[in-house]
């Protein structure tokens, strides 16, 4: 049996994946995703045991949501997803609209199959925000990424600083806990953000000027957030 032309095909399909086969996603495909989002943020903070916990969530300063990342590998594993970034206004404490972010990973490892894996970041600083602008963002590198505590509250962690990088989460097939993602690169999707915010809006114009749409997605994803992150 040839397994190894299997799964390079499974890797080379992984960004053909996202939104659609063909051409540039639509603002449906798009809203379809924030929608998708807010799903994942719900779970992952409503396990009564293992979720994120929420004084994390009040000192973050951006929240990077992707659904049903996909990971697939032989020996070398990558990672293919998209998904949203939020920042929040220190001085309001109002969250932005949703920029749209490509997410991928290469890693060495005894790797077989492939799985979704659902993917919530915690950015903790503006500094770390502003990464985000950069053509190309790599975790662990440009920033340090940590797998975050779950369980219980953070502040009972005294080894926890939280203006320190990224904690990052996943869960996948109902399993939930922290994950290591030193190595991947967070890139702005220019062609999404400007499909479902307008022409030549970019993730700064979303995250300080305001710009662009809130659908009723977005609201709802906006008002989730809103009630995790809040006092």
């Amino acid at each position: 049996m040839k397994k190894i032309p299997f799964f390079g095909g499974l890797l080379i399909a992984l960004p053909l994946m996202s939104y659609g086969a063909a051409g540039a996603a639509t603002f449906e495909e798009l809203d379809k995703e924030v929608a998708a989002s807010t799903v994942v943020l719900r779970n992952m903070v409503a396990m009564p045991d293992q979720k994120i916990p929420r004084d994390l969530l009040q000192r973050c300063q951006g929240l990077a949501i992707f659904p049903g990342v996909i990971r697939a590998g032989v020996v070398v594993g990558v990672s293919f997803g998209n998904g949203v970034v939020m920042r929040r206004d220190e001085k309001t404490k109002t969250w932005s609209k949703p920029a749209f972010f490509k997410i991928r990973e290469g890693s060495v490892g005894a790797q077989v199959g492939a799985q979704s894996i659902d993917l919530v970041l915690l950015i903790m600083s503006e500094q770390g925000l502003q990464g985000l602008l950069e053509d190309r963002y790599t975790l662990g590198a440009d920033v340090a990424v940590t797998a975050g505590p779950v369980g219980r509250e953070a502040s009972a962690e005294t080894s926890i600083r939280f203006d320190a990088g990224i904690f990052s989460y996943s869960r996948t097939r109902g399993l939930f806990a922290g994950l290591s993602l030193k190595g991947a690169v967070l890139e702005p999707d220019r062609e999404a953000n400007e499909a479902y915010h307008g022409k030549g809006v970019t993730v700064q114009d979303i995250f300080y000027e305001d710009a662009g749409v809130l659908s009723d997605a977005g609201r709802d994803l906006t008002k989730l957030i809103g009630e995790v992150s809040g006092p």
